[in-house]
């Protein structure tokens, strides 16, 4: 049987949702569903802490890239002690998991047959999907693949043709960083469109933008989504004294109209796997709660204040 590591974790999802989770060796220290992973040894570690706010890991981080460091460490010794198959990694940002390069640097040493090498690069929705059957090909799976994507699609058909029938298409601002501030990029503005509404600020399939906080005023969104890469609920909520101690903050239609959600960002909307379908029912939820109601709310996201 293929011996698989996966070193991010929407591809842990997507080998869980192939049906193949029995296969994975090891993963990285972000890969935590489904819960059964958390008994796979962690092979990867960030090379800074990772508490604090939003600005104190903006700072941390860009020491270390300042520096010329990679922001992660991979142990090459326990990589070799798993003997995988199969190493899945990614090339979309070096800052939100393990690269291809730092993979290729712990397997610089490497003697005997080298494991093949599964890098990822999902920036819009069509790049999940090809991501998923680029994971099957290497675990001899094929059609399970299509037909996972195939299933996936569908899901995300309905939502969206269920939300053209409504009859206002709120103005969306997706926050994915409070400090800097940064819009949301890569597949948040097709989940938008597709949940029914009009994106602002932030393009399909380019990486997350600097958002300037007086062009953010100037836009006023009718609703405010902040889901910060990496973090939870509840690290959100605790971080958005940041945002809304800023000048004009009250004034803003969103949140004059009681319409800042905040989600959970590191379980749903950052990760590019299957369930990004639950982000698209998530986003619905917010934008039209008179038509959708999937049960996310006050688990998955809320109003702010609470």
């Amino acid at each position: 049987m293929t011996r698989v590591v996966s070193l991010i974790a929407s591809s842990t999802e997507i080998v869980h949702a192939l049906g193949q989770g029995e296969r994975l060796v090891a993963r990285s220290h972000e890969c935590d569903y489904p819960t059964e992973v958390l008994g796979l040894p962690a092979i990867t570690e960030p090379r800074f802490p990772t508490d604090g706010t939003s600005y104190e890991i903006d700072q941390r981080v860009r020491a270390l890239v300042q520096e010329a460091l990679s922001v992660y460490r991979v142990d090459a010794e326990r990589l070799r002690a798993v003997r995988p198959d199969v190493i899945v990694t990614q090339t979309q940002c070096e800052v939100c998991a393990v690269s291809l390069g730092d993979v290729e640097e712990a397997l610089a040493e490497w003697t005997g047959t080298r494991p093949t090498l599964v890098s990822l690069s999902p920036d819009s929705l069509e790049a999940v999907w090809d991501d998923i059957r680029r994971v099957a090909v290497a675990l001899d799976i094929d059609g399970e693949g299509e037909r996972l994507v195939a299933r996936l699609r569908q899901r995300c058909t309905a939502i969206e043709a269920a939300a053209a029938t409504v009859p206002h298409r709120p103005t969306v601002a997706c926050v994915e960083w409070i400090d800097p501030l940064m819009a949301a990029g890569n597949w948040m503005p097709e989940l938008v469109a597709m949940a029914g509404g009009r994106n602002l600020v932030g393009e399909a399939g380019r990486h997350s933008p600097v958002l300037e906080w007086e062009r953010l005023r100037a836009l006023d969104p009718e609703v405010l989504f902040v889901s910060p890469c990496g973090f939870d609920l509840a690290r959100t909520r605790a971080d958005m004294d940041a945002l809304a101690c800023r000048p004009g903050w009250e004034e803003l239609r969103a949140v004059r109209e009681g319409r800042v959600a905040l989600a959970d960002g590191v379980q749903w909307f950052n990760r590019p796997g299957p369930r990004l379908v639950e982000s698209l029912e998530i986003l619905a939820e917010i934008l039209h709660p008179e038509r959708f109601d999937f049960g996310y709310r006050g688990r998955a996201w809320e109003l702010w204040p609470r």
